[in-house]
């Protein structure tokens, strides 16, 4: 039997301060994911700025902009005079949370998990934050049943047919910045029915020639991004790395919007099925 998602709300952040539920008037949303569950939980009329990976939907990016959430300043985030910040895991510097936690800024630092439930928990722990629980547990009710279907769909394509794939983070100087496990590039590959080609390590790494033509990758999944990030297809396919691969073989390439593909917010079941529909086709 399923829990109500709100019975498990409150254990889920990790806060530097007591979570009040109050709704806070002055919100600063840290990382992607965190302010497209805040607009969809019909909370967005109290955010006051976002960070740099907040561009979805696109109303957010007319707010104002306190910097990347890895390498925030504490004088920009402060400068928006926010009562409460709702983050991701992972920003910082440490220096810079450290003067939130002295200016007795609050602030709740959501779970991130690279899975179905890691979602999930994003949403409560966000809708316990900003005092939308109701809100929080019907999208969470509605996506999890989309989730699941992605699921029951990618479970019928057979082990013997599923694609290899490797997630390029960046080909700068002609050097491969790929995906190993526990990498939301991980997560989204798994949930599409595909294999991660590169399962020796976690994180990112970057990657001898030899090491990613032995990965033999069926196709090869990047960002949309451009510039340095990504070659184009016929000079990625020609790197020395990548051209003995079954992926240039056949000249699999799949590009995806990066917030869209590696958010793990509410659109990632949509963002799964089509990664999916990329690989094998209509399911």
């Amino acid at each position: 039997m399923r829990l109500p998602l709100h019975t498990i709300a409150l254990s889920l952040a990790l806060f530097t301060t007591p979570l009040t539920l109050h709704a806070a008037d002055r919100v600063l949303a840290i990382g992607g994911s965190v302010t497209e569950i805040i607009y969809a939980l019909g909370a967005e009329d109290r955010l006051i700025a976002r960070d740099t990976t907040s561009v979805y939907p696109e109303a957010a990016t007319t707010l104002p902009d306190v910097g990347y959430m890895r390498a925030l300043a504490p004088e920009g985030v402060l400068s928006v005079n926010p009562d409460l910040i709702i983050s991701e895991a992972g920003a910082g510097p440490a220096e810079t949370l450290e003067v939130l936690k002295e200016a007795e800024v609050e602030l709740v630092e959501v779970p991130d998990s690279y899975t179905p439930q890691g979602i999930l928990d994003k949403i409560t722990t966000i809708g316990a934050a900003t005092g939308r629980t109701a809100e929080a547990e019907a999208l969470a009710t509605k996506l999890r049943d989309d989730l699941d279907a992605v699921a029951e769909k990618v479970a019928s394509i057979p082990d013997t047919d599923r694609k290899r794939v490797l997630f390029v983070l960046s080909t700068r100087g002609g050097r491969i910045m790929a995906s190993g496990t526990d990498t939301a590039a991980d997560g989204i590959i798994g949930m599409a029915g595909g294999v991660n080609a590169l399962t020796g390590f976690e994180g990112y790494k970057l990657m001898t020639d030899e090491a990613v033509s032995q990965a033999a990758p069926d196709v090869i999944l990047m960002m949309d991004r451009g510039g340095d990030h990504g070659a184009p297809n016929a000079e990625l396919l020609a790197l020395p790395s990548i051209k003995p691969t079954p992926a240039a073989a056949s000249g699999s390439v799949v590009r995806m919007n990066g917030l869209y593909l590696l958010g793990f917010g509410p659109r990632t079941a949509d963002a799964a099925l089509e990664l999916a529909t990329s690989l094998y086709g209509p399911l």
